[in-house]
């Protein structure tokens, strides 16, 4: 049964509130270890209804996320980030979990750590394409229908329409067929809109020079114009011409 948005909302909400509920009672009356039969069930009762409730308002919640984001943005958006939402919502509830169990959440804590640092190396790759649909959801350089201009090194430079965004690739449909361009790719690319038919200059045009000003330059001489220097007679004396004077 599909309900509408506002119905997600509220029964996730609900959800929200159950578990939170169920997670107090259990850590306020419930006792695992050392502990009477009765703070036992408790305990119990407690990990069972949050679990459920915890589950149920994971399901809506992230449900009504991703309908509001492809409202907003696209239907690949809104999918990543109900993909998002509820791996985060299941993490949450698995350390909730535990801590109403009374299980030691130190040494899973640093086990965690170190599987976090391991596959964080291992799928550096992956991991850097996730955050990347993020940037791109939220930045919004493009949209599913646009015609784009994407200027990589990877790529070179090609003329594309956007079919979909995903979580790892975005889909786009090139003069050779259908193309998946990773995230990571894609966020460091230039990316420009551009008209399907219309073939950019390939040198920008170059502005004429302006006009000299009258009176700027001094007027150069005439090449016919004698030298007064070396027109002028010489009149300097010899000795042998004063002696004889």
């Amino acid at each position: 049964m599909k309900h509408t948005l506002k119905t997600e909302w509220t029964l996730g909400v609900v959800g929200g509130v159950i578990a939170v509920t169920a997670l107090g009672l259990g850590r306020a009356f419930g006792k695992i270890e050392h502990s009477s039969l009765n703070q036992k069930l408790i305990s119990w009762a407690a990990a069972v209804v949050l679990l459920i409730a915890g589950a149920f308002a994971i399901v809506h919640l992230s449900r009504a996320t991703g309908r509001f984001v492809t409202r907003q943005s696209n239907i690949g958006a809104g999918a990543t980030i109900r993909l998002i939402a509820s791996g985060a919502g299941s993490l949450i509830l698995i350390f909730l979990l535990l801590t109403v169990l009374d299980v030691s959440l130190d040494h899973l804590l640093i086990g965690a750590g170190v599987a976090g640092i391991i596959l964080g190396v291992a799928a550096q790759q992956s991991l850097g394409n996730i955050f990347a649909a993020l940037v791109l959801l939220l930045a919004r350089p493009f949209v599913v229908g646009d015609n784009i201009r994407i200027r990589s090194g990877v790529t070179g430079i090609i003329d594309v329409k956007v079919l979909g965004i995903g979580l790892t690739y975005v889909t786009v449909l090139t003069e050779d067929g259908y193309l998946k361009v990773p995230n990571s790719v894609l966020l460091g690319a230039g990316i420009g809109q551009f008209i399907p038919g219309v073939t950019p200059p390939a040198t920008p045009p170059v502005a004429p020079a302006p006009p000299p000003r009258s009176g700027s330059s001094a007027p150069t001489p005439s090449a016919a114009e004698p030298n007064p220097e070396s027109t002028a007679p010489n009149t300097t004396l010899s000795g042998s011409d004063e002696s004889s004077m």
